[in-house]
């Protein structure tokens, strides 16, 4: 997954910084994670998780978005062939 999406678009996630080494320290993610646990916006991720996994169960379900087109047919897909044992 891309961080940006995680962060700013779905936003259930916080970013962990890195020094200018490409290190990630850890101070900082304690605070990424004392942020996501304790903090207002730690809430608002759970919140919005919890959105993004009813959002995914009603597209999996039966009549949901995801089902129609997801099927051998509308792929152009056919099933194998029967092989007969001798």
């Amino acid at each position: 997954m891309d961080a940006k999406f995680i962060e700013d678009v779905w936003k259930v996630g916080v970013r962990v910084g890195v020094d200018g080494d490409g290190i990630v320290r850890r101070d900082d993610i304690e605070s990424c994670i004392r942020e996501v646990m304790e903090g207002k916006s730690g809430r608002e991720m759970k919140m919005n998780a919890k959105k993004w996994r009813d959002l995914a169960i009603e597209a999996v379900s039966e009549g949901g978005t995801s089902r129609g087109g997801c099927n051998a047919d509308h792929w152009g897909l056919k099933p194998p062939l029967k092989k007969k044992i001798v």
